[in-house]
């Protein structure tokens, strides 16, 4: 299956992968890190193929934003962090304002531009991924960690795990194994895992697994042997599935898997196939399905024939490729509320960022009512949001099983401000004021 899938998306790389583009002075150029290639890429492509077909409802429907037409390029990044760094070299000086901020879909390549951008003066969207102290923007001025870090995802799954089991004091002396890709993808949720597992008392391990994630015999049969009472699963491309139909052949009961949002997709289950029945997963606040911007985007879109997406349309990632590209694009819209209607710098739409306000109402005229909830950020708080819920995989679509949470900020708010601290101290940055921002 994993081999069908890798064929096809070799296959739409040719078709959908999009050349680089005729820049003119007036328009706004964004660039894309993709990776539609390579063992991420049935993850990758839905991904992508969100991000492009949201600036193509822009420019279709609405001529651009107020006016000004995004012009955007891709550059294959396989997920390899060298090969990230290398595209944004190649692409952030492009155009007539250069790249207007930066989404690498990638925690690693995150860290590593982390070090780039401040110079540079662009902004990293790093949508539900990424550094989670980075949520601290006196520190990480550039850095913009939208709707959630992997410590809001841990903080949550411990509390559904908790509703589950019928309490908090429940938790006690129970096992939480977590299966983590070893990367700094898979390492971001440890520290609140442990400081979580100190608090209430439960037995906190946790189990690497080398990239791709092809190879898990031996980690699964060391989860047999320990029983845990509950897996939670921060994987990537096949790793995913491999975990789940691994799960399945040492009879570790799926309902009883919690995956991270990366984790809980289409393309993470459908490989399993009846073994992924009963498997959940944490959503970074949006489902799979349709929703009033996909009406437009059928209009103004795929009836043209100016889609990318092809039998991924409306699925997890598509949907939260959507969502990145609406959050940057009201970024740069609020951006130009202060510097004008024309292509803006890097820095201008950091502080579009910094001053974006998502209202419920703003959501709604936007079509993504029922997707996400609303999202402001300000110069200290660079994540915006910190609720998540989750659904579960009945064997042919996913089910929402549960109400919001939100992250309990008293546990979660202390080690943001402590690394972030160490971060600046380590780093040589003194942390920005933000008691004037205006």
């Amino acid at each position: 299956m994993f081999k069908t899938m890798l064929a096809l998306a070799s296959a739409v790389v040719g078709v959908s992968t999009l050349a680089a583009p005729l820049l003119a002075d007036g328009e706004q150029f964004l660039p894309a890190l993709v990776y539609r290639t390579g063992p991420y890429a049935p993850n990758g492509i839905p991904f992508a193929d969100g991000v492009a077909d949201y600036w193509t409802l822009v420019n279709e429907r609405d001529g651009g934003i107020n006016g000004v037409k995004i012009v955007h390029e891709e550059c294959e990044t396989q997920y390899a962090t060298d090969k990230g760094v290398e595209c944004y070299e190649r692409l952030k000086g492009k155009g007539p304002t250069g790249a207007g901020y930066v989404s690498p879909l990638s925690t690693g390549i995150t860290f590593a531009l982390t070090e780039k951008v401040p110079g540079d003066k662009i902004p990293l969207l790093t949508t539900g991924y990424g550094r989670s102290d980075s949520r601290d923007g006196s520190v990480f001025a550039w850095n913009f960690i939208a709707m959630g870090s992997y410590w809001t995802a841990a903080d949550i799954a411990i509390q559904h795990i908790a509703k589950e089991l019928g309490g908090f004091d429940k938790l006690k002396d129970k096992k939480v194994t977590l299966v983590y890709h070893d990367s700094p993808y898979g390492k971001e949720p440890i520290p609140a895992l442990e400081l979580l597992a100190k608090h209430y008392g439960f037995i906190y391990k946790g189990v690497p697994v080398t990239h791709p994630g092809l190879e898990q015999k031996s980690q699964w049969l060391s989860i047999r042997q320990d029983r845990p009472d509950y897996v939670l699963l921060w994987g990537w491309g096949v790793m995913n599935s491999t975990s789940i139909i691994e799960a399945a052949a040492v009879g570790y009961p799926r309902d009883k898997m919690i995956g991270v949002w990366w984790s809980g997709a289409e393309p993470d289950v459908t490989p399993a196939g009846e073994n992924a029945a009963g498997y959940k997963a944490l959503m970074l606040q949006h489902p799979a399905g349709k929703f009033a911007v996909h009406a437009d985007l059928e209009k103004y879109v795929v009836s043209k024939g100016k889609s990318v997406a092809h039998d991924n349309f409306a699925q997890v990632l598509y949907n939260r490729g959507l969502i990145n590209s609406m959050i940057g694009v009201e970024a740069i819209r609020t951006a130009q509320g202060k510097y004008g209607n024309k292509p803006l710098t890097g820095e201008q739409i950091r502080w579009g960022f910094e001053h974006l306000n998502l209202t419920a109402e703003r959501i709604k005229e936007l079509g993504f009512e029922g997707m996400i909830k609303p999202l402001k950020f300000t110069c200290q708080d660079h994540q915006g949001a910190d609720q998540a819920r989750l659904h579960q995989w009945d064997g042919k679509a996913w089910k929402i099983i549960s109400d919001y949470y939100t992250a309990e900020e008293n546990l979660l708010a202390p080690m943001v401000k402590e690394t972030a601290a160490k971060y600046a101290k380590d780093k040589g940055i003194t942390p920005r004021d933000c008691s004037n921002q205006s």
